[in-house]
């Protein structure tokens, strides 16, 4: 053990100063950024915009990568690790990189009906709307660095 999972995360953000925010497909009310794991051998600056392609369908030409930031990391708890692939299940937690992306004004509207879908919905927030409740308690502390990091809220 002791090894983390690298992730990758999209902070997207609309013309207006609003972000995204989706809701995960089968667990109402748990809101989070589209986001998941580095392919073996894959960069991480390719991993996000595979990703954001994947769940909500914008394709890197619909927005601008404008600041990159890593080494967010949580660990999984026991009964998270268990309910898991044996593939996700050999990491402690995982290492997240987060990037930050300016939607552009022409880009077409959040498409989250991809295969295989992540998402029951998607809103755009002001970021210090987001709530950590919607979050599960291993979450918190890193989502409270990210929107300190990024955008200078406290979340609270």
């Amino acid at each position: 053990m002791g090894e983390y999972r690298p992730n990758v995360a999209a902070l997207m953000v609309n013309e207006k100063g609003r972000l995204l925010v989706c809701e995960r497909l089968g667990n109402p009310g748990a809101w989070q950024f589209p986001q998941g794991g580095v392919d073996e051998g894959e960069e991480h600056d390719v991993a996000v915009l595979r990703e954001v392609e994947e769940e909500i369908g914008l394709k890197p030409e619909h927005y601008l990568v404008e600041k990159a930031r890593g080494g967010y990391r949580y660990k999984y708890p026991p009964e998270v690790q268990q309910g898991m692939s044996a593939r996700k299940a050999r990491f402690e937690g995982q290492e997240q990189t987060y990037y930050l992306c300016r939607v552009k004004g022409e880009a077409p509207e959040v498409n989250l009906m991809q295969e295989p879908r992540e998402f029951s919905q998607a809103k755009w927030i002001e970021p210090g709307e987001f709530e950590l409740d919607w979050l599960p308690e291993f979450k918190k502390g890193t989502y409270q660095k990210v929107m300190r990091d990024f955008f200078g809220v406290e979340l609270g």
